[in-house]
């Protein structure tokens, strides 16, 4: 089994940049496919990106595209979620997430392993 946990989140302007890291332990991360998903107040966990075991083939959902990138450093057993140009709707709390799955899954129930989350506020 692999633990997670993320950090960097944080309260920023509208306009600003931040970046999470998510820190893997346990089994090698590098069996594992990642993701990241958010959860705003009073809506549901949605997917925000995710990447194969090996680093490669980055996806992201529509509303982070061109914003968002999703990375990936097996050596370091962590993985990456740079956000730049972030609004108000970004706002919720960031989980990092594994899976043994080789695709990537908007799904959240194809993801096994979870972190505690990190809160990202941008103000309106």
């Amino acid at each position: 089994q692999v633990q997670l946990v993320e950090s960097g989140g944080e309260l920023v302007q509208t306009g600003g940049s931040l970046r999470l890291s998510c820190q893997a332990s346990g089994r090698t991360f590098k069996v594992y496919s990642m993701a990241w998903f958010r959860q705003a107040p009073g809506k549901e966990r949605e997917f925000v990106a995710g990447i194969a075991r090996d680093g490669r083939d980055p996806f992201y959902a529509e509303s982070v595209e061109g914003r968002f990138t999703i990375s990936k450093d097996n050596a370091k057993n962590t993985g990456y979620l740079q956000m730049n140009s972030l609004n108000p709707m970004d706002t919720g709390v960031y989980y990092c997430a594994a899976t043994e799955l080789v695709f990537i899954s908007r799904n959240r129930a194809d993801w096994h392993y979870w972190g505690q989350g990190t809160q990202v506020s941008v103000p309106s």
